[in-house]
């Protein structure tokens, strides 16, 4: 079972009376935005833990929706949900998490989890191997031993395993292992670091040409190779959001609370894992332009989704009359809503104890 964890912005840049908003970057800048304008926004964030399907799709079964507070990281919140969800999960899953989760303090708490972790890291970490034995000179021993800069290639040598294998469209690709690392906040945390290399990347932002990652957990029975190839299903994630936000509409209400509009964030998750399920008992509907041949998407199980409902029936009895609403009381006093100030403020992850 491979889960995905991300976060995602609901942008909110006007509504001066909700609360809790935070100071958010725009990634995808639109074309009506002027290059000079600064590429911040104000709105609420939330994080999501889904099951990533086989194969990259829109087809991501969500497990916990949750808002993350002005006085919390994602990464906390990320902690806590991985908390919540690995006690009633019925195996051990494998976590894929981007580079805005590369942090110590994250690594240490899921490795006192029953999982496994691969996270991709920044370009500027470094890791140290096992001390050596002490030499019986004057001073103090060692504390760490060869060094390992992900941006200096003259400290890559002599890594513990090298793969050569194929990716999943058959293209030839390089998996480096570097066992038994630690980094010196916590020199007791096992760590692997994996380098990934595609001679046929552009090499560009988002197809790089060699990407690193860290893995936490048990020694994988099938190899660190394909544990590493496994990293392009978190991209699904990404489909799950553009399809719960154009789709089935996540951003369109203008609720004005964060607790309005985490009881709307929590009927578009259920509604999107409703046609994860009905997958399999819907006849997909496509537009005349579309691909027969290609595998069905949410969006065409959404359309087709009709002819099933009609089936399953409502226990909801039909509206009855109410008479008209008597409106607001003569002479009573209509008071403005109270204004709240942008959340400027960055949260920090708490401080490392080191054991």
């Amino acid at each position: 079972m491979i889960w995905g964890i991300d976060a995602t912005s609901i942008s909110r840049p006007f509504s001066i009376t909700s609360p809790d908003r935070t100071a958010m970057p725009i990634h995808n800048i639109p074309h009506s935005v002027p290059k000079k304008a600064t590429a911040i926004t104000f709105g609420w964030k939330y994080s999501t833990v889904t099951v990533l399907p086989e194969s990259p799709s829109s087809r991501t079964y969500i497990l916990d929706q949750c808002r993350i507070s002005s006085d919390k990281t994602d990464i906390q919140v990320a902690f806590e949900q991985i908390q919540q969800l690995v006690p009633l999960s019925p195996m051990r899953p494998l976590i894929l998490v981007d580079r805005g989760y590369d942090s110590n303090w994250f690594w240490c708490k899921c490795s006192g989890l029953p999982i496994d972790a691969l996270a991709r890291l920044k370009g500027n970490r470094c890791f140290y191997k096992s001390a050596p034995a002490p030499t019986g000179k004057k001073g103090a021993p060692r504390k760490d031993g060869a060094k390992l800069k992900l941006d200096n290639p003259s400290t890559q040598n002599n890594p513990d395993e090298i793969y050569d294998t194929t990716d999943e469209k058959g293209r030839v690709v390089s998996i480096h292992c570097w066992k038994h690392m630690h980094v010196k906040d916590a020199r007791w945390l096992d760590l692997t670091i994996i380098q990934v290399i595609r001679p046929h990347a552009s090499d560009k932002e988002r197809d790089p040409r060699i990407s690193w990652f860290v893995y936490i957990g048990q020694d994988p029975p099938e190899g660190f190779a394909q544990i590493a190839l496994l990293y392009y299903l978190r991209f699904s994630q990404e489909h799950g959001y553009r399809f719960d936000k154009q789709a089935l509409l996540w951003t369109k209400p203008r609720l004005r609370t964060p607790e309005q509009f985490d009881r709307w964030s929590h009927i578009v998750a259920i509604a999107h894992n409703q046609l994860v399920l009905a997958h399999d008992l819907v006849e997909p509907e496509l537009h005349p332009w579309e691909n027969k041949h290609r595998t069905p998407t949410l969006q065409h199980v959404r359309r087709g989704l009709a002819k099933l409902l009609t089936q399953l029936g409502t226990p909801v009895p039909p509206p009855t009359p109410r008479g008209k609403s008597k409106g607001r009381s003569r002479g009573e006093l209509v008071r403005k809503a109270q204004r709240f100030p942008v959340v400027h403020k960055t949260a920090k992850v708490p401080q490392l104890v080191s054991t």
